[in-house]
C-alpha cells in the first residue's frame, strides 16, 4: 500500500504518511488515492481543496463548523513546516477537549486526517509554509464557529507563544461559551 495510516492518541484523527519515491531529479508522491484511503479506513468524500500560505509564527484556529457543513479535513504542508492540531469538540466525547498534533513539513509529506467534529489550527514554524486542505464539505461562513488558540481549559502546548493572529482569530471565545456539534 502507498500509504500508512497511524490513529493517533486521539484514534479518529490519523496520520497519513505516503511512500516517496525519490532520486537525483527530485521525488514523486501520491497524496491521495480514494481506494487507498477506504482501504485505510478513511472514506471521507472531498469535495473542496484549499491552500493557505503563512510566514512565520502565523497561527491560524482554532476553527470548525456545524453541520450541516460540519468539515473533514486531509491537511499538509507542500512547503515549509508548522505544527498542526486538532481538538475534539463533540460534547459527550470520551475526548471532549482533548488535543493532538503533530508536525508537517514539505520534507516529510506527511498529511493529517482530522474528522468533523474537531477543531483544526496550526503554526507556522518555518519562514513560510503553503497548507493544503482538502474538505469534505464547503465552506460557510454561517456555520464557522472557533475557539481561543490559548484557552487555558484545552491547554494546547504550542511550540511558540509569540503569535500573528487574525483580527477575527483575537476575538474568539473560551470553548466553553461556544456552540459545538
Amino acid at each position: 500500500m502507498p500509504f500508512t495510516f497511524t490513529p493517533l492518541a486521539i484514534p479518529d484523527v490519523v496520520l497519513v504518511q505516503p511512500k516517496v519515491f525519490g532520486d537525483t531529479r527530485g521525488f514523486f508522491v501520491e497524496t491521495y488515492h480514494e481506494q487507498a484511503f477506504r482501504e485505510g479506513g478513511i472514506t471521507a468524500r472531498f469535495v473542496q481543496d484549499n491552500h493557505s500560505f503563512s510566514g512565520r509564527g502565523v497561527l491560524r484556529g482554532m476553527h470548525y463548523q456545524l453541520a450541516p457543513f460540519a468539515q473533514g479535513k486531509l491537511v499538509r504542508v507542500a512547503a515549509g513546516a508548522v505544527w498542526d492540531v486538532a481538538v475534539d469538540v463533540r460534547r459527550g466525547s470520551p475526548t471532549f477537549g482533548r488535543w493532538v498534533a503533530q508536525e508537517l513539513t514539505g520534507e516529510n509529506h506527511t498529511a493529517m486526517w482530522i474528522p468533523p467534529g474537531f477543531a483544526h489550527g496550526f503554526v507556522v514554524l518555518s519562514d513560510y509554509a503553503h497548507f493544503l486542505y482538502k474538505c469534505t464539505t464547503v465552506y460557510s461562513p454561517t456555520f464557522e464557529r472557533g475557539f481561543r488558540w490559548d484557552d487555558p481549559a484545552v491547554d494546547i502546548a504550542w511550540p511558540r507563544r509569540e503569535v500573528q493572529l487574525s483580527a477575527r482569530d483575537v476575538k474568539l471565545p473560551l470553548l466553553a461559551d461556544v456552540e459545538t456539534p
